[in-house]
């Protein structure tokens, strides 16, 4: 079988030098139309497939994103992750993935990375609590719902109306006592909006609020299961619960395993609104955060920015209320 056509083999075919082919393959506008048609002429006849890495090589491009998340295991960054990866996909890019939950320096690592053009840009989405990596870089860089400097742009869901929509969904029953779960407080995220909405309207109907924090880092299933427990231990009298969909999923099953009806007894709202809210003992009432439209909003971005153009610094999408059997 005859070998694959290289460039030379194109050049001399079409009469002209290697750099004539390489400049026509890659930029459509270089030399005249008589030259062009001759190089295309020749790659047509010989079959030429031009190699990507040689083709991003001479546009200094990689054709690559870095998306920086804590982890896949949870269902919020598992759905994110899918809808950045086939969004970047059909711009023309390939996602390089960076999971930061219990590994040290990881960051670093595509920072560096970055800098030294392996990759085109990065989506980050990691709860680090050192931003100073991200101070001064001039180079793509976009963070999800995380505050990272007031150069970098943000997307991120506008929080204040999903708090608003969970103290709505409260507010239809006759609620006395609720606890928030919260992530860490030493994050700095748009997130920690919603609470502040929906405290200022459940103290304005009377309701009695307080609020319980995650420890920093925390993605799993183990720690909001044992919150749950201290919840039911320490506010007795507790009758809703609004928090994250693996904390609140975490509450309905020690709900029922302390006999405690839902939603008869307890009510639960859930915030995210991810596929796990649907396929639990019941379907969870949930605020959605429009995962799949923040993901190709983040991925149109950052290709955006690679390509030198720059428009808003801040992009955010609004929430919806999902009706369930817990409120």
């Amino acid at each position: 079988m005859q070998g694959l056509a290289k460039i030379r083999d194109v050049a001399q075919e079409a009469g002209v030098s290697v750099g004539t082919v390489s400049m026509v393959l890659n930029h459509p506008d270089y030399g005249s139309p008589a030259i062009r048609q001759k190089v295309q002429a020749a790659v047509e006849k010989l079959q030429y497939v031009p190699s990507e890495m040689a083709r991003n090589l001479s546009l200094k491009r990689t054709m690559t994103v870095g998306v920086i998340v804590p982890t896949v295991a949870h269902p919020f960054f598992a759905e994110l992750v899918e809808g950045l990866e086939e969004s970047l996909y059909h711009l023309g890019y390939k996602t390089m993935l960076c999971c930061t939950q219990q590994k040290e320096n990881a960051e670093h690592v595509f920072i560096e990375m970055l800098q030294r053009q392996n990759m085109d840009g990065i989506i980050m989405g990691a709860h680090s609590l050192d931003t100073s990596l991200y101070q001064g870089l001039k180079q793509p860089i976009i963070a999800f719902d995380r505050y990272l400097s007031p150069d970098i742009p943000i997307v991120h869901t506008d929080h204040m109306v999903g708090g608003r929509l969970a103290a709505e969904a409260f507010l239809q029953h006759d609620c006395h006592h609720i606890v928030e779960i919260s992530g860490s407080q030493m994050v700095k995220t748009p997130a920690g909006e919603y609470h502040q909405a929906f405290n200022e309207v459940m103290h304005a109907h009377g309701v009695q609020t307080d609020i319980v924090s995650l420890p920093w880092n925390s993605f799993g299933f183990e720690e909001p299961l044992l919150l749950a427990e201290k919840i039911f231990a320490d506010y007795p009298d507790v009758d809703g619960i609004l928090g994250s969909d693996v904390s609140v999923m975490s509450c309905l099953q020690v709900a029922v395993r302390r006999g405690i009806k839902v939603p008869e007894q307890l009510k639960l709202v859930a915030y995210d609104g991810t596929v796990l809210t649907q396929n639990g003992i019941c379907k969870l009432t949930a605020v959605r955060q429009p995962i799949d439209e923040l993901a190709k909003v983040a991925a149109q971005k950052i290709v955006s920015i690679i390509n030198g153009k720059q428009d808003d610094l801040s992009w955010v999408l609004p929430p919806t209320l999902i009706s369930g059997e817990t409120c």
